[in-house]
């Protein structure tokens, strides 16, 4: 196993960390949804002093959270799909991008992504992708071929 496949390889199992990590991370707004349902369905059961806060406001919470907690699991999904193509060595744009990406979920995520733009912008993984060569241009049908 050459140098940049075993980097690949540690790549790949870093960014399956991290995907996981992103993934738990994403379920702390499980908080806001949880009250956000107990102000729509049973602010009356909780008789205090003054009025139950209106259903608009649990509303907004379990909406945002949900958001958030999608946006999250989608983030994981795709960081953990970025890791699986590249111990696949597929999807070089992809990866990159991804790579880019993962750089926002800090610290950890900024770490990966770094290091991975760095091993993915050598000639030589390139060439592992398949990511330096050029598709042949290709004639449309009926057109002059000179």
């Amino acid at each position: 196993m050459t140098q940049d496949e075993e980097q690949l390889r540690l790549l790949a199992i870093f960014h399956y960390v991290v995907a996981g990590l992103a993934g738990l991370f994403a379920l702390f707004p499980i908080f806001h949804l949880i009250f956000g349902l107990i102000f729509i369905f049973a602010a009356d059961k909780f008789q205090g002093k003054g009025e139950p806060p209106p259903a608009f406001i649990g509303w907004f919470f379990v909406i945002f959270a949900a958001a958030l907690i999608i946006f999250g699991w989608v983030f994981a999904g795709l960081v953990f799909m970025s890791g699986r193509f590249l111990g696949k060595r597929k999807h070089y744009l992809f990866c990159i991008v991804m790579a880019g990406v993962v750089c926002a979920f800090m610290p950890f995520g900024t770490v990966l992504g770094v290091f991975t733009i760095i091993v993915l912008m050598r000639g030589s993984v390139k060439r592992l992708f398949g990511a330096d060569q050029q598709p042949p241009l290709q004639t449309p049908p009926g057109a002059a071929v000179r």
